[in-house]
């Protein structure tokens, strides 16, 4: 049999399930840190693999799933196909780089509980099932919260209300699957302040500051470094919402995009500084959504895989930092880029890669969405340039109040260890490999885009199978029939 046609996906989740109650057992933080390794690299190369046969076009010999659920409810399609080993690198990486006096304060096994979520939740294409995965999901970082004895209520609070407005808007909408556009208003109306609640957008973003403020940062990141929450809102809202219900969504996270980018440059704590940045970054992505023209939806799916390298990269950067310095300050010039010029060349070249610095993955994307939504509208491409101004800004001072100034001078050595360096040096990799050949990524994020808008109705959307904007990144048969029926006769779920 060939390899490819190996159930990877369900595997990729096995792996993660498996491992998780496997660690728990272990007492020794750094067994259990070794075997966390060991399981999350597991989880990775059967999500690249799944990821591998859905563009070899090899379709599983066989599955589970029938005699577990009696239907498939898990698949890859153009959307989620590089998305799942995307998120399943991060875990591997971040558990990589965990620093020994991090390792007793960072569960494995719950990161483990929470991937094999993750990887379930992004492999899921049925709307009740991607609901009970997007509902378990927040209850790992509520134990987390609950085993570190620090304060839960208000993402309990929040993650409450989104699950509540999940199910009865999806129980509203549901009936009329059928027909995008008219499902009641009150239903859409709860599915967008979910997706709203979820992303962290003004005025629900509270709980994303006070997550980072009390979990420990390597579990802070791992939940929302993915954008579940827009993986959520392409599933469940763009397919069905009115254009109202788009529009509201568009209006509130440009006006968060911005204002997230501003809070971002006067924060006075590295911690906060990173979660206003990323609450500007996951904005700019539904920006781009919710406008559905070809150009700014290629955007958008070029800038979520793109978000979750820069800013796991510039997240690891300054945990590794953490380990070394405690919680850090922005308050005056500390000159730590003597003492640590590999993390300080990391924080560069992940930072500015956020923002869509030229040369990295972020750049190509950044063009695409500002084009795109220029074409929807001078108010729309202002704000989405003003927020990336912000952003750059608020990194490039965070990077000269962290590094520059004063000398540091240190007793014990603060290099990176070499698990640290390899796991950096991947995000850089990436980053840079992204940014100097473009090409495949906007491809594949072009497909995911036709695949979308023939799934909307024709006001919403141009015609099927008619490209405008990104076609001229393309070769001329990327977009010719023949791309079609590259993949044989494998079925693909429709987001």
């Amino acid at each position: 049999m060939n390899p490819l046609q190996m159930p990877w996906l369900e595997l990729a989740v096995g792996v993660a399930t498996v491992g998780a109650p496997a660690v728990s057992r272990l007492r020794d933080p750094y067994r259990a840190h070794r075997w966390g390794m060991a399981f999350t690299a597991a989880a990775f190369a059967c999500a690249g693999l799944a990821c591998l046969a859905f563009y070899a076009g090899e379709s599983p010999r066989w599955s589970i799933q029938p005699y577990l659920f009696g239907r498939p409810l898990f698949g890859l399609d153009e959307l989620n196909a590089p998305l799942l080993p995307a998120v399943a690198l991060l875990h591997f990486l971040l558990t990589m780089a965990t620093a020994r006096n991090h390792m007793r304060r960072f569960s494995f096994a719950w990161s483990l509980t929470a991937e094999a979520i993750r990887l379930a939740m992004f492999g899921c294409t049925d709307p009740w099932a991607l609901i009970v995965l997007l509902s378990a999901s927040t209850l790992p970082p509520y134990v987390e919260l609950r085993i570190r004895r620090r304060p839960a209520r208000v993402y309990a609070l929040h993650m409450s209300l989104f699950v509540g407005l999940l199910v009865l808007g999806w129980w509203g909408v549901e009936p009329h699957a059928t027909a995008p556009g008219q499902a009641p208003w009150w239903a859409t109306l709860s599915l967008l302040g979910a997706i709203l609640i979820r992303c962290g957008t003004v005025p629900a973003h509270c709980w994303v500051t006070d997550w980072f403020e009390h979990a420990s940062i390597g579990i802070a990141l791992l939940y929302v470094i993915p954008l579940s929450g827009v993986y959520a809102a392409v599933r469940l809202v763009i397919p069905y919402g009115p254009d109202w219900v788009l529009q509201a969504l568009g209006m509130v996270s440009l006006a968060t995009a911005v204002y997230a980018a501003g809070m971002a440059t006067v924060q006075r704590e590295a911690r906060r500084f990173f979660a206003y940045l990323f609450l500007s970054q996951a904005s700019l992505v539904l920006v781009g959504l919710q406008l559905r023209n070809e150009l700014s939806l290629t955007g958008a799916l070029c800038l979520w895989p793109a978000t979750i390298f820069s800013l796991g990269g510039f997240g690891l950067t300054l945990r590794c930092l953490e380990a070394r310095f405690g919680r850090l300050p922005l308050t005056s010039y500390r000159g730590l880029g003597e003492t640590t010029p590999a993390l300080a060349a990391s924080f560069l070249v992940t930072g500015l890669a956020s923002v869509g610095f030229p040369g990295t993955i972020g750049f190509i994307s950044a063009e695409l969405l500002v084009d795109g939504a220029i074409e929807a509208g001078l108010h729309v491409g202002v704000g989405v340039v003003v927020a990336a101004a912000l952003n750059g800004i608020a990194v490039l001072r965070a990077y000269f109040l962290l590094f520059t100034g004063a000398r540091h001078l240190s007793a014990v050595s603060l290099e990176l260890c070499p698990r640290e360096r390899a796991a950096l040096l991947t995000f850089s990799a990436l980053i840079l490999a992204g940014g100097l050949f473009p090409q495949p990524g906007v491809s594949s994020r072009l497909r995911a885009t036709e695949e979308i808008l023939k799934g909307l109705p024709r006001q919403h959307g141009q015609e099927p199978g008619r490209p405008s904007g990104p076609t001229a990144l393309l070769p001329d048969s990327a977009s010719s029939p023949a791309r079609e029926n590259r993949s044989g006769d494998r079925p693909r779920s429709a987001p």
